[in-house]
């Protein structure tokens, strides 16, 4: 299980795929689903989609 939180290295953001199981240690965990990354210039902003179809977002 991944742990994603504000101080998760971006290498293992990235290296996360759909099917991996993750957590944001508090009430989102489950398999990620899908994911989307948008760089709008001062943050990287991911979004992990997950099957139970809540959303964990980490800005970086």
């Amino acid at each position: 299980m991944i742990r994603l939180t504000e101080e998760t290295p971006s290498e293992v953001l990235n290296d996360i795929k759909e099917g991996d199981l993750v957590t944001d240690t508090f009430s989102k965990t489950g398999l990620v689903e899908s994911i989307s990354m948008v760089d709008d210039g001062l943050y990287r902003i991911y979004s992990f989609t997950l099957v139970t179809g809540r959303v964990i977002t980490i800005k970086k």
